[in-house]
């Protein structure tokens, strides 16, 4: 297998939860996804096609999930939606290159601004289950 972004040779940091991987492309201590995930881009078992790389650090507790199901099997509490006024919060994670975008810039975008990975555009069906509307 290829050495790639969940590469365990890249290194690790330490941080308050103990030693963190770091991306190997990148050289920063990857987000971690809580969660049902399948892959190393976020995809879950609820959510899994080519487009599903997103996950949402939802505001009630500031982890990061790929889909609101995995907050609901996961998490222990309810989930809390995103006021507009913290829309300017990085609470957005590509699971291709790891960059955080804003809600208000991924609102604005069909895809990744940094590695142009596609997102996919259904997931604005469940726009309310995150973000205030």
């Amino acid at each position: 297998m290829g050495r790639g972004l969940h590469d365990p040779g890249a290194g690790r940091i330490a941080d308050s939860h103990g030693s963190v991987p770091l991306c190997r492309a990148l050289r920063r201590p990857l987000t971690r996804v809580l969660g049902s995930t399948v892959d190393g881009q976020t995809r879950c078992v609820h959510y899994r096609t080519e487009l599903d790389v997103v996950a949402i650090s939802f505001k009630c507790c500031g982890e990061f999930y790929p889909c609101h199901l995995c907050h609901e099997e996961g998490a222990g509490h309810e989930a809390a939606v995103w006021p507009q006024t913290a829309w300017n919060t990085e609470a957005i994670l590509c699971g291709v290159c790891r960059e955080t975008l804003s809600i208000e810039r991924y609102f604005e975008v069909d895809g990744c601004p940094s590695c142009s990975a596609p997102f996919n555009p259904r997931c604005r069906l469940h726009k309310h289950l995150y973000f205030e509307v």
